[in-house]
């Protein structure tokens, strides 16, 4: 911190914060716009957000700065990804950063925390490899039906964890799964992959994720995410890509 209070990049970092502080300070903190990230495709400003003493990195992408998709209704894009933190949370594994929908400078959108990622990683090494992460991650897009898993959209740590973001193109009632992961397709899933579904289906089916989905998304795609958990479940096995759909993003960097 600064003489002038002012946060450093170094106060920036919410890595340390767990997810309930986190997801507290995203909802009630103060949104301040300190830069806009130009590669992405729909307006993604760069912010700090502070409550009290409490201050942190965030990214925020307002409804208004999304561009229209011709296969996604227009102004859906923000609560797609906090309904993607809402799965990736019940399911335990930490795969997204936390993420919440509220008012901004620029009116409501996705407010989500900041992740420092490690310097050193090789993303394309990442991409071919097998972590366990990663795995985790396939299954996860599975289950979402993400249109855009781009390596870019990798965020390695240091400790070896592995985040997701960019979730904006997911849980379209069409099987629309688009990835740079097919590593696992066709093989059995693990252990740990059919216990989770296990439990999210009947969170899906009668618990608090189906409801809250149903804040989020329409009826036919909540329907269709727990269909794509059954089948998960019915299949044993990591799904292969679609033939009526490119298998891989573009670019899938």
């Amino acid at each position: 911190m600064t003489a002038e209070g002012e946060p450093t990049p170094g106060d920036l970092d919410g890595s340390g914060l767990d997810d309930e502080s986190a997801m507290r300070l995203l909802r009630d903190g103060t949104l301040e716009v300190a830069g806009r990230l130009v590669e992405a495709t729909n307006m993604t400003l760069y912010c700090s957000i502070r409550n009290g003493r409490q201050v942190a990195a965030c990214v925020y992408k307002p409804v208004r700065g999304e561009r229209p998709l011709w296969d996604f209704p227009d102004g859906t894009l923000a609560a797609r990804e906090v309904a993607a933190y809402e799965v990736a949370a019940a399911t335990g594994w930490r795969i997204v950063p936390p993420t919440v929908y509220r008012d901004g400078p620029f009116g409501p959108g996705m407010v989500q925390l900041w992740i420092d990622t490690d310097p050193e990683a090789d993303l394309l090494a990442l991409v071919r490899s097998r972590h366990p992460a990663l795995r985790r991650m396939a299954v996860f897009d599975a289950v979402v039906n993400n249109a855009d898993r781009k390596g870019g959209h990798l965020l390695p740590l240091e400790d070896g964890h592995v985040y997701g973001v960019d979730h904006g193109v997911c849980f379209s009632a069409d099987d629309k799964l688009r990835t740079v992961l097919w590593q696992w397709r066709g093989k059995q899933l693990s252990r740990d992959a059919v216990t989770m579904l296990t439990a999210l289906e009947r969170d899906l089916e009668r618990g608090r994720l189906g409801r809250r989905l149903r804040e989020l998304l329409t009826p036919a795609e909540v329907e269709a995410t727990w269909l794509r958990v059954e089948r998960l479940l019915k299949t044993g096995i990591h799904p292969y890509p679609s033939e009526d759909w490119p298998a891989i993003p573009w670019p899938p960097i």
